[in-house]
């Protein structure tokens, strides 16, 4: 053995251990504070199945989360994009009241029935847990970074049980040149003790499953992947259309209003409106547990007759109105039913495999919604098995470069170092020549 290879694998062996310890205590009170958080969750959630009332008191909730920002952490407001931010550059810090501030207003949202996500409440617990973590062990500027991004790691690889996910996701999400799969190590270790600290608390996570279906010849397949390819496009769409009116919808209230809280009560009101409008209330909340026998749910989705024609539509609505106007949550549970409920309608329409399509949907949203089409690659195989990758893996590639030069995450686009799969494939395919 020489001596630079045995160096070099010294070094190597330091590192490898050196984010273990790191990590490891990091990840597992990211993960206990996913746990509670989804504990609370679960119980605010089937508090208002029994409460259902609850909903009109939710442009009240509006004011409290609103007063809550304004007076205790108006600079978390910004949430994911704020770790982010200081991920890319680093200075403005994450305040520590991030992560218990989005806990608590996340699970005032959702008792009185806003409809939002689960997702940016993990991951900014995970910002702000790995932040505080960082200032007890005086890490450097560079380990701070590697840090955060193993904190966004646990914490979506926590909420969803998806630890290989949440890894990838952490490195992709950032679509820039200061991070890189170097720092794959230690998101893999938070993915992983994260996801298991949530099993230790014996927290279940939603098990998803894709019908059995005929398969009897090459054709068939070769006409499936046909449909994957064009529900995709319209998966990127779906995905384009709900970033759009997120961000659009925050502006024109702002815009609207100088009176700044009234804005949660207008959309408070509005969902409150719609649901009376409509006469049902599947489209509030998370989506993934019925209120009632026969409600359209993510589960449901993946079953024949298990979704309106509308309901994706009717979800970005929701969705988007109670983001934009200051409640507070993720954004990807919701995409999650947007994309399950567009996969099953067009499934009926092409005579589809309706849970594959579901599937699909479930995924490609997510990733033109993220730009994080690797990730959600990866999700699919977790979540639904990999005897479908290849159909997964088209259906996130089409989807994200059919949404535009959008997504839900700001910060994505402010780094000057931005990098990305759909910046090089569009720069070589605007250069060739037909």
């Amino acid at each position: 053995m020489n001596e630079p290879f045995a160096g070099r694998l010294i070094a190597l062996l330091k590192y490898l251990v050196r984010w273990v310890l790191l990590t490891v205590p990091v990840s597992a009170a990211i993960g206990s504070m996913v746990a509670l958080f989804l504990w609370l969750l679960s119980a605010a959630i089937h508090f208002r199945f029994q409460h259902p009332w609850l909903l009109y008191l939710l442009p009240l909730a509006g004011i409290v989360i609103h007063l809550a920002y304004k007076l205790y952490g108006s600079s978390s407001e910004r949430g994911n994009n704020l770790i982010i931010d200081e991920i890319h550059q680093p200075g403005a810090g994450v305040p520590k009241r991030l992560g218990p501030l989005i806990l608590v207003t996340t699970v005032i949202t959702h008792l009185f029935g806003g409809s939002a996500g689960r997702e940016g409440t993990a991951v900014q617990i995970g910002g702000s847990l790995a932040n505080l973590f960082a200032g007890w062990f005086k890490l450097d500027q560079k380990s701070v970074q590697t840090l955060l991004t193993a904190g966004i790691a646990a914490g979506f690889g926590a909420v969803f049980g998806t630890p290989f996910t949440g890894a990838i996701f952490a490195i992709e999400v950032l679509n820039s040149k200061k991070t890189s799969y170097a720092d794959i190590w230690p998101c893999l270790i938070a993915g992983l003790v994260g996801d298991y600290t949530v099993y230790l608390w014996r927290i279940k996570h939603t098990a998803y499953h894709i019908d059995a279906f005929a398969a009897d010849s090459p054709a068939f397949w070769v006409m499936i992947l046909l449909k994957v390819v064009l529900v995709s496009v319209l998966f990127g769409l779906a995905s384009w259309l709900f970033a759009n009116m997120a961000h659009g919808i925050k502006k024109l209230f702002l815009k609207m209003f100088s009176i700044t809280w009234l804005i949660s009560v207008c959309g408070g009101l509005m969902i409150i409106g719609l649901t009376w409008l409509l006469g049902k209330p599947d489209y509030l909340s998370l989506g993934v547990e019925p209120e009632y026998p026969g409600a359209v749910t993510i589960v449901s989705a993946f079953h024949t007759g298990g979704a309106d024609v509308l309901s994706w539509f009717w979800k970005i609505i929701y969705t988007t109105i109670t983001l934009g106007t200051g409640f507070k949550g993720g954004e990807v549970t919701p995409l999650f039913y947007i994309g399950a409920t567009l996969g099953n309608t067009l499934a009926t329409f092409l005579n589809a495999p309706v849970g594959l399509f579901a599937a699909l949907g479930f995924i490609g949203v997510f990733s033109g919604a993220t730009n994080t089409p690797v990730a959600c690659t990866i999700m699919g195989a977790e979540l639904f098995g990999s005897q479908y990758v290849l159909f997964f893996a088209v259906a996130c590639f089409v989807a994200y470069l059919f949404n535009g030069n959008s997504g839900i995450y700001s910060a994505q686009f402010r780094d000057k170092q931005a990098v990305g799969i759909k910046s090089y494939l569009v720069d070589k395919i605007s250069k060739y020549k037909f």
